[in-house]
């Protein structure tokens, strides 16, 4: 296999998400950390413009967002399966909107009032909205009951004995699910779960699986890794589709929800779940980036 090189950084908790994957399916991979907060100069070259965390390159092949990111760790890595491509991704969409923007709320009014001015000031840019840190405590207070809500079923479900969500062994319902905990639990250190026994338990075993064998990378050293790679060959093809997009033809993809930088490039492959188009720039030479098609808008570009 290809080396697998993860842009993150380490309070990230979709990268704390792909980390634990790592661990499960007990991959090596290097390790490429990025800034907290924009510029990132090393890796837009890579990106053209998606500036979320992480992103999975696999020499000249980009993966944004963890949707795909675990899908091609399935792909390249089947034993033990993550079970994506199954209805645990409709689970996985659920945790990493509603449950993980309560858990954020929650776990800023512990942690927000040590942030920098400057990490506001950019998750505003992010997120298109004004974050005032005199009001992070009260906004938690009033999230911990949406967030308990959202978890009193986890905690329900595994309180019956089971060791994970859909059973003995751990799976992407599971990874979605132990990113917005882990955020709360571990690293804003709130106590607003601590009550939730089965749900803890199970969150100590999820740990317990590690971050797979890690490597450290620079950033130069990961754009030279794709400047001298060619993007794998696309079998997939562009499926028929609405807009009547063709192959070859320049498109524009951005997140939905925040962050909504475009990637402008031209249409590679398209089908049910996934977006590939390819661009270029002097520091990265050719490179095929990929997203998922939930929660990204893809539009001809302008």
């Amino acid at each position: 296999m290809a080396d697998l090189i993860l842009h993150h950084y380490g309070t990230s908790p979709f990268s704390e998400k792909v980390r634990i994957a790592f661990g499960i399916k007990r991959l090596a991979w290097r390790s490429v950390t990025i800034p907290v907060i924009m510029p990132k100069p090393e890796l837009m070259p890579l990106t053209g413009g998606y500036r979320k965390t992480p992103v999975l390159q696999i020499g000249a092949d980009i993966y944004c967002d963890s949707q795909v990111i675990l899908r091609e760790l399935d792909r390249r890595r089947p034993e033990p399966s993550l079970g994506t491509g199954t209805l645990a991704e409709g689970f996985a969409f659920w945790a990493d909107h509603p449950l993980f923007s309560a858990a954020v709320a929650t776990a800023f009014g512990t942690m927000g009032e040590h942030l920098p001015d400057a990490f506001f000031a950019d998750r505003a840019a992010f997120s298109g909205r004004a974050m005032d840190r005199t009001k992070l405590k009260l906004q938690s207070a009033v999230m911990q009951g949406p967030l308990r809500a959202h978890l009193h079923w986890a905690e329900q479900s595994l309180s019956d004995g089971r060791r994970f969500l859909l059973g003995d062994a751990p799976g992407l319902a599971d990874l979605a699910l132990y990113h917005p905990v882990w955020f709360v639990r571990d690293r804003a250190k709130s106590t607003a779960l601590a009550d939730f026994t089965a749900l803890n338990a199970w969150a100590n075993r999820m740990a317990a699986f590690g971050h797979g064998e890690k490597s450290e990378m620079t950033g130069a050293e990961a754009l030279t890794v794709a400047r001298e790679a060619e993007p794998a060959a696309e079998a997939r093809g562009v499926a028929a589709n609405a807009l009547g997009l063709q192959a070859g033809q320049r498109v524009s993809v951005t997140p939905d929800d925040t962050g909504r930088d475009p990637t402008v490039g031209d249409l590679v492959a398209l089908d049910a779940q996934t977006i590939v188009i390819r661009r270029e720039a002097p520091e990265s030479g050719a490179v095929h980036v990929h997203f998922p098609r939930a929660g990204f808008i893809l539009v001809p570009a302008q």
